[in-house]
């Protein structure tokens, strides 16, 4: 039986009307003016409104060279339910205004299969915009190709399971027709969200934000999730998708393919002068055969 997780943030957080959506999303990856790559296996990416990070995910998605991949795993942190483990989805398809992309249900049943995931309710998928936010990019850089996803929740997870499911997936790198698309904003930096880190040797305090951020990038382009693990603990950078993001590295680290990550755009919604300011800083970065 057919499952259609609708495209619930449209005519929200981006625009329902799909010739507009196009068009813009064109515009996008046209500025970016990436080459695109088949040694490109996956990307790190934003997840905000469009209005804020629709620029800035290009220089992710504007990347992948769409003919031989057959399926994207999406991994995306939850933002309102809670879980310490990973889900999966009901849905047979998701719905996006410019196409819609079947889930891999083949897959899905693999990974029930193995006993450590939860299945989330249709509420709960329709929810979460984390993973909602790299579908139209990627209905727009696979039409006209075949390809299904593969959406997993990635829940409040402990050091031990992000390296277990790190482990688990591993194995999902090494086929070169699977794709990986992780998703994750950077600093929500403000009072709002109880963030408010300052180094002031940087100077103004956007520059303190951007130094953080980039320290946190340098590491995950090491690969080392243990390192990345470190770098959270110590100065608790209020990065979402820390937990997919960990997961990604410790795939990496357990593939025998080698992948090295290269972030290649940052910016920030708006630039802290003051403790009454906030923002949300969104990188992109590519994930390419290390050859």
């Amino acid at each position: 039986m057919a499952t259609v997780r609708r495209a619930t943030h449209a005519g929200s957080w981006y625009t329902n009307n799909a010739s507009k959506l196009e068009e813009e999303i064109d515009g996008w990856l046209r500025a970016a003016g990436l080459t695109k790559s088949a040694d490109v296996r996956g990307v790190i990416a934003p997840h905000a409104g469009y209005s804020y990070s629709g620029r800035s995910a290009a220089f992710a998605f504007g990347n992948i060279d769409p003919t031989n991949i057959s399926r994207v795993f999406l991994l995306g942190p939850s933002h309102h339910y809670y879980t310490p483990k990973c889900a999966l989805t009901r849905a047979t398809t998701y719905s996006t205004p410019i196409g819609d992309l079947p889930v891999d249900q083949e897959v899905i049943e693999e990974l029930k299969a193995t006993g450590k995931f939860e299945t989330m309710d249709m509420r709960v998928d329709e929810a979460e915009h984390s993973m909602e936010m790299h579908l139209p990019y990627l209905a727009k850089v696979f039409k006209g190709y075949e390809v299904k996803v593969v959406p997993i929740l990635v829940g409040a997870l402990s050091s031990e399971s992000e390296a277990m499911y790190g482990r688990l997936l591993a194995k999902y790198i090494d086929d070169p027709k699977n794709f990986f698309s992780v998703s994750s904003d950077f600093c929500h930096w403000g009072s709002r969200f109880s963030y408010t880190y300052y180094d002031k040797k940087h100077g103004q305090i956007h520059k303190s934000i951007e130094a953080l951020d980039r320290m946190g990038m340098e590491i995950i382009e090491t690969g080392d999730p243990d390192s990345f693990k470190r770098y959270l603990q110590e100065y608790e950078n209020t990065i979402c998708g820390r937990h997919p993001i960990s997961v990604f590295l410790h795939m990496l680290k357990n593939s025998s393919t080698k992948i090295k990550i290269g972030f290649l755009y940052y910016e920030q919604s708006s630039q802290c002068k003051t403790f009454r300011d906030s923002s949300v800083s969104y990188a992109s970065a590519a994930a390419k055969l290390d050859n």
